[in-house]
């Protein structure tokens, strides 16, 4: 039998508790404003100041609303941004809504894969749960927008608009979680019946074809060609006729997603080596997800060069962490919780990883950078939570909160050494689904 709270441990306890004025100041403090309000440094709007000796000029944010698109609308960001300044069109958008669509018939696609390959294993399968865990989920990787891109291209959002299920996807997940995984109740029953390939996959084409529908209805059916038209910020016209969304991209962005490698911080892994996570593949036969593990001071130098020439950052994050989001703070010391209750509550960045207090919670976009005497101090972030948070949806972090909470950067092969490349091209280990960066 356990040890049990005693009478003796509670005297004691309030004894403690109540020897001094201190715990009763600071419960009045906590009790009426909130534990993050008593516990919040103001120093911090002051580290934070929004001057930045490194700084792209990237317009207006993006909002990706009641949505776990942040993967998304990061890599469109960035694609963007290389759109506005070829073309001199500083706001312009691409559609998170069209990317959005065929990750939803992709994904499921990569589902029914998973879940035929695994039908021998039971429904409680640690592998099998991670799949049925939510199907019809938002998020994702950089890897998996970026493969998305490649087969489908991309279209401005003046042609396939935000819906309301695409603002506020909750409901058509909740549709999309039921009907796959009563797909997965039919394909684990065909394969415990001797099923054939060829019946399994006729199967998976129906079952497909009706995600195509159900993701049509709510979010609209996607473009095969369209007409451009735009005005520049010069106020020139420009129309371009019968596009389709891959030749779109080819000429108007072009960038080959090839050429970027996401470096990754994980400390509880051995450094200098590439990593995949399979089980987050979001294509059959599409891009992978890799993560090349480095020192932390690897991400920040690549990021700096890769600002430095003008070019935004996308990174993975814990945004949950240290985070003011109406004045758009990410600041280490912002929310001093460990003073306010006088304990220790310091923890690695491998230890938070190993004990579930570490995750990559979204992703955002690196836009400026502050560097005094050649060491970075601060960061500015644009984010996809629209114009009223931060500074008109710009955030400003410290260096020390990168160098916490940030996980992932995605930088161009050029930024990295040789014997770094070397690593980038190797065959990767892959990840089981418990690991922490899954």
């Amino acid at each position: 039998m356990g040890k049990e709270v005693s009478q003796e441990n509670v005297t004691k306890f309030r004894k403690v508790f109540n020897d001094g004025n201190r715990n009763a100041v600071v419960q009045r403090a906590a009790t009426k404003n909130g534990v993050l309000n008593a516990s919040e440094d103001i120093a911090a709007k002051v580290r934070l100041d929004r001057t930045f000796s490194i700084e792209i000029d990237t317009g207006k944010v993006t909002n990706q609303l009641h949505s776990g698109r942040c993967w998304l609308f990061s890599l469109l960001n960035t694609l963007r941004h290389q759109f506005a300044d070829k073309h001199d069109v500083k706001d312009f958008e691409l559609s998170q809504a069209y990317s959005y669509f065929w990750d939803k018939v992709e994904r499921a696609n990569i589902f029914y894969e998973n879940i035929i390959r695994t039908a021998d294993k039971p429904a409680n399968d640690r592998e099998v749960e991670f799949y049925l865990a939510g199907p019809g989920d938002d998020g994702g990787q950089w890897a998996m927008a970026a493969g998305l891109v490649q087969k489908y291209g991309v279209v401005p959002s003046s042609v396939m608009p935000e819906t309301f299920n695409t603002n506020d996807t909750i409901g058509f997940a909740s549709a999309l979680d039921l009907k796959l995984r009563k797909d997965a109740i039919e394909l684990r029953e065909l394969v415990a019946n001797g099923a054939s390939e060829g019946q399994l996959n006729a199967k998976r084409d129906q079952l497909l074809g009706e995600v195509y529908r159900m993701t049509a209805i709510a979010v609209g059916e996607p473009p095969v060609k369209f007409d451009f038209e735009y005005r520049d910020d010069k106020k020139k016209y420009h129309r371009d006729a019968d596009l389709t969304p891959k030749a779109f991209y080819d000429k108007y962005i072009g960038v080959d997603l090839d050429d970027y490698v996401v470096v990754t911080n994980a400390p509880y892994q051995p450094f200098n080596k590439l990593y995949s996570l399979p089980a987050e593949d979001n294509i059959v036969g599409g891009k992978k997800i890799t993560l090349l593990n480095v020192e932390m001071d690897v991400l920040r130098k690549a990021a700096i060069a890769q600002l430095k020439d003008g070019e935004t950052v996308w990174f993975g994050n814990d945004v949950l962490e240290q985070m003011d989001r109406k004045d758009g703070l990410l600041d280490s010391k912002l929310y001093q919780t460990d003073a306010l209750f006088d304990v220790d509550l310091s923890l690695s960045k491998a230890e938070r990883f190993l004990y579930g207090q570490a995750q990559v919670s979204h992703a955002m976009t690196f836009t400026g950078v502050d560097v005094v005497d050649d060491k970075a101090t601060k960061w500015k972030v644009e984010n996809s939570w629209g114009d009223k948070n931060g500074d008109k949806g710009y955030f400003a972090m410290t260096d020390d909160w990168f160098e916490n909470y940030v996980y992932e950067v995605v930088v161009h092969r050029k930024y990295l050494t040789a014997d770094q490349l070397k690593i980038a091209d190797s065959k990767p280990e892959p990840l089981p689904v418990w690991d922490p960066l899954m």
